[in-house]
This record gives structure tokens, sequence and C-alpha cells, in this order.
């Protein structure tokens, strides 16, 4: 964590807070190396995340497609 610290512009406390979200929506898992703890992307926790923000977007997309027509058949009116 320090490392990745390091290289924002934000403090060592704000990082350790970010992390702990993204660790607690599954996407990066942590483990303890002496007295570091090293963080890593989880790779299932990306897929997920991926898939649910696909089924949201197609969702949007599609309904934006539906008021766009409608909006066009009335219109046409």
């Amino acid at each position: 964590m320090g490392d990745l610290a390091r290289k924002l512009p934000v403090s060592r406390p704000a990082v350790s807070q970010h992390l702990k979200v993204l660790k607690e929506a599954d996407l990066v898992t942590d483990e303890s190396a002496g007295t570091r703890r090293i963080y890593r992307v989880n790779p299932d926790g990306l897929t997920e995340l991926r898939a649910q923000l696909d089924h949201f977007w197609s969702q949007t997309l599609a309904n934006f497609k539906l008021l766009a027509e409608q909006a066009i058949d009335e219109e046409d009116k």
C-alpha cells in the first residue's frame, strides 16, 4: 500500500480506506507479508463487476432505444 500511496495525490489513510472498500466489494484480495500488506486485483470480482455493468448498460441502452422510438412515433402522428 505504501508504494501505491506514494504515487497518488491522496493521503495514506485515504488509500487504506479505498482499498478496504475494494476488498469489501471483492475487487481486491490482500495478504500479510511480514509487516506489509500485499493487495492484488481479484479477477473473479472484476468478472462479476463486468457482468453487472454489461447488464446495466444493455438494459439502459434498450430503454433509451425504446424511448427514442416512441418519441419518433409521437412526432410522426
